[in-house]
């Protein structure tokens, strides 16, 4: 938790108030003076969603859902082709028990209104610059915990978003009305009570009814008279009642409007839209059916249709749903506790409703909630196993030859029951999934794998939806492609063909004694007539700022420009090179001698000698920064070299009196392996509004990896640094983009990638085997990935699921998993299963 470098998101309480409301105090001192609080931080959030609420947070037309995991609330957004792309995720220092959106009059962007366990209703807005939720309001009602009395379980923002009912599960509920002030920002009224003693909630709504004064309506059950029966006769004689509470704006107080009796088994409200988008009022789900409710309108009743050769005495509940409203048509999709999804639409005129038309959908796994996006996708938050989007390919739903009509006599009387029989899907298409872990039955820590970190076997999931999953530790990894190689190549680079492209061109790889050259196209083929000299062990490839291409071989540099000339650099005295530096305008290389040699492309795109330093001492490796937009050179050159010690130096690149003038130092270790100068950013991302930092990265041949900060103006090293042990191999740094940001990509025993994710730095291992050489790939087919290398392979790789810190195998079980052990001396798991 210290070493956390973005702070948390205080939405419920501050830490110590948190971890009080939600576990005994870690330590206090004598005498009742002032006690410690201790609050766990996981390695990774919990990955069961509790509620969501969707909305447009961050930018006008941008559908995004808000997921509560618990203590941790977190944005996605489905982008076009469908894939769930995680915006931001932060702790909350509190247990996050309902979320809603809502939208002032007026506005094109929503709040979030949180309940949680902190006794307080929180409002947040989207920061699109700092990448997290920020709190606009939080208002106290009550004590902290998960109450009977405090409000918090419940939450209802009225469809026009003038008010909010915050509810708890028995006696209080407390209403507060949202409204601007002279500035534009969003204010919140004190809290207006709606309360009713001896009664216990089992839903709340906000009815739509346009610009009216806002209603909201509750499944309330009064006890009063049970309370009071030692028999316990009036406990068979409690009912429901659905009861309507109205916020009068004139008179600013809450009033009881109407109520009126229910059936005792419902469990489930959902709000009808009003206005001149329907009739209003609200679907009372119960046993076996759904009733529609309005004051002063008559009940409409239909049964819910049920599988086919289900029994008649098994009861049958609604369990969650999801709105799809547009201009002049909506539908509610329902679903059952058995998955089963129904399309339900209302035949009204005038406001009076006359019949409800619900028709089986389709079945997906139970859910926890469900969510209908405007641009077709439906999420499914999963109660238990993985969640999952699917695409709409038809919103009409089923007909009549899905019906099965089923006729029943019930005390006498003959009442048809619809009947379905369930089919795999056929009006939504799976389009991603999200993994989850919940529940986690059973879970064994081993190293079965033999790969010295071990791993999590874990035993998930209930019923035909069960899994055994291996968790590793490190970023998922899937191989785009692998090509063996007739011997081990040494190194290899990617290169574009101009600066214009946004594809690589070209994949170099490079042997002992000699280059070749594979062109990327629909497939990767060997070419003979790039220019590059395939007669020698290659260096360095990358392409200068005039479009022109340049290798670095041991006795020379090689330019080939692009209209297919060639100029050719050799060094003095059959120099030999043996390290290079190179960025769009300046090339530096060591020779074995120890000197350099820095070029800089001129005016005329001339690569010209510009300086021959001096260094005392083997130089190791050396580095230099790609050129910053709209600055024509790097301004600094990192050399590692031996002296009495290894150590790394910065010099001064440019054109002055510190011009090749060593401006700071820094003592190392052990031998540095490779040097990487880059920017990363630490906070909110560049493209985020945030700033990036100069670090210059070490790898060293202890296998440690060093993070040095550098002022961008002066060159000086700061006297602090972070240090990683990465593995037992010497450290190799290769600069990559992850989302279109720089990374560092780390290769030792095991491979680490360096990047910022969410506006958090992070170093996370990948889940992968021992990695030699690596360089960035692009191509249409892998927009973002990395080519390595592996032994005497060639592999194509892309980074899975940034920000976990597990990735997973599964394997899917037939029952619920109930217990698991490992047969000594084996690698076999023994499992029992049940139903």
């Amino acid at each position: 938790p210290a070493a956390r470098e973005t702070p948390p998101l205080p939405v419920a309480s501050p830490p110590s108030q948190a971890a009080a409301a939600t576990g005994p105090a870690a330590g206090r001192r004598k005498g009742g003076a002032a006690a410690m609080f201790l609050y766990n931080l996981t390695l990774q959030k919990s990955s069961a969603i509790v509620c969501t609420a969707y909305g447009n947070f961050s930018a006008p037309k941008m559908h995004e859902i808000v997921l509560s995991h618990g203590k941790v609330i977190e944005m996605i957004r489905p982008d076009a082709a469908g894939k769930s792309q995680s915006v931001c995720s932060m702790e909350c220092f509190g247990i996050v028990r309902s979320l809603a959106a809502f939208r002032l009059p007026g506005a094109n962007l929503d709040y979030l209104v949180l309940g949680s366990d902190s006794g307080r209703v929180s409002v947040l807005e989207y920061s699109k610059e700092r990448n997290q939720f920020e709190r606009v309001h939080l208002e106290t009602f009550g004590k902290s915990g998960c109450r009977r009395i405090v409000p918090g379980q419940f939450l209802a923002a009225d469809p026009k978003g003038r008010a909010v009912m915050v509810a708890a599960v028995e006696k209080q509920k407390f209403v507060y009305v949202f409204n601007r002030d002279a500035g534009s920002n969003l204010t919140i009224s004190s809290p207006l009570e709606a309360h009713k003693g001896n009664t216990i909630n089992f839903s709340v709504v906000a009815v739509d009814v346009g610009f009216e004064n806002p209603i909201f309506a509750c499944i309330e059950l009064d006890y009063a008279e049970a309370d009071a029966d030692p028999t316990g006769e009036a406990v068979q004689e409690a009912s429901k009642s659905l009861t309507y509470y109205e916020l009068d704006l004139g008179l600013n107080h809450v009033v009881r409007k109407w109520s009126d009796p229910i059936d005792p088994a419902s469990n489930m409200l959902i709000p009808v839209p009003g206005d001149t988008d329907g009739p209003s009022g609200v679907l009372v789900c119960a046993e076996n059916k759904i009733a529609y409710k309005k004051q002063d309108h008559e009940d409409v009743v239909t049964l819910i249709p049920r599988r086919e050769g289900m029994p008649l005495d098994q009861p049958l509940l609604i369990t969650s749903y999801a709105l799809l409203k547009q201009k002049d048509y909506f539908f509610i999709l329902l679903q059952s506790e058995q998955g089963d999804l129904y399309r339900v639409t209302l035949s009204y005129q005038d406001d009076e409703v006359s019949e409800i038309k619900m028709q089986y959908f389709d079945t997906v796994s139970v859910a926890q909630s469900l969510v209908i996006l405007k641009t077709g996708f439906l999420f499914v938050a999963s109660e238990f196993g993985n969640h999952a989007l699917y695409q709409f390919l038809s919103i009409k739903g089923g007909d009549d030859t899905d019906l099965i009509r089923v006729n029943v006599e019930i005390e006498g009387e003959t009442i048809e029951i619809p009947h379905f029989k369930p089919r795999p899907l056929k009006n939504l298409l799976l389009v991603d999934d999200m993994d989850s872990l919940s529940p986690i039955v059973d879970a064994k820590v081993l190293d079965l794998a033999g790969e010295e970190t071990p791993q999590i076997y874990a035993l998930c999931g209930r019923g035909p939806r069960s899994t055994l999953r291996t968790l590793r530790h490190g970023l998922a990894v899937s191989e785009m492609a692998v090509s063996e190689l007739p011997t081990n190549p040494g190194a290899v680079w990617t290169v574009r063909g101009s600066a214009k492209e946004e594809f690589d061109k070209y994949i170099v790889v490079s042997f002992t004694n000699a280059t070749i050259v594979l062109s990327i196209g629909e497939t990767v083929e060997e070419v003979t007539d790039s220019g590059f000299l395939a007669t020698a062990v290659t260096l360095s490839v990358s392409l200068l700022g005039d479009d022109s291409l340049l290798q670095v071989h041991p006795h020379g540099i090689r330019r080939i420009r692009s209209d297919r000339r060639i100029n050719e650099f050799t060094p003095p005295n059959k120099g030999v090179i043996s390290k290079v530096a190179v960025n769009q305008r300046q090339v530096a290389i060591a020779l074995r001698d120890n000197s350099i040699i820095y070029f800089e492309l001129d005016q005329a795109n001339q690569l010209e000698e510009k300086a021959k330093p001096s260094v005392q001492g083997q130089i190791a490796a050396m580095d230099m920064c790609a050129a910053s937009e709209g600055r024509s050179r790097s301004k600094f050159l990192a050399i590692g070299s031996f002296e009495s010690s290894w150590i790394v130096r910065v010099l001064s690149l440019e054109p002055g009196p510190n011009f090749m003038q060593v401006l700071s130092r820094q003592a190392l270790p052990d031998r540095p392996e490779s040097l990487c100068l880059t920017e990363i950013a630490t906070g909110a991302s560049s493209k985020d509004g945030g700033s990036s930092t100069l670090f210059l990265y070490a790898g060293l041949a202890n296998g440690v990896l060093m993070r040095i900060a550098v002022d961008p103006v002066t060159g000086q090293l700061a006297p602090d640094f972070r240090t990683r042990f990465l593995g037992t191999r010497p450290v190799k740094l290769f600069k990559v983009e992850v989302q279109g940001q720089p990374a560092v990509l780390a290769l030792s025993s095991r491979s680490w990638l360096c990047y910022n994710y969410q506006g958090r730095y992070q170093v996370t291992p990948m889940s992968y085997e021992t990695l030699e050489y690596a360089s960035s790939f692009k191509s249409e087919a892998c927009p973002e990935g990395v080519v390595c290398v592996a032994g005497n392979t060639l592999r194509i790789l892309a980074m899975e699921r940034l920000g976990e810190v597990f990735n997973q195998q599964s394997m899917r079980l037939t029952y619920t998993p109930r217990k698991c052990a490992l047969i000594k001396g084996s690698t076999n798991f023994v499992i029992v299963e049940a139903d």
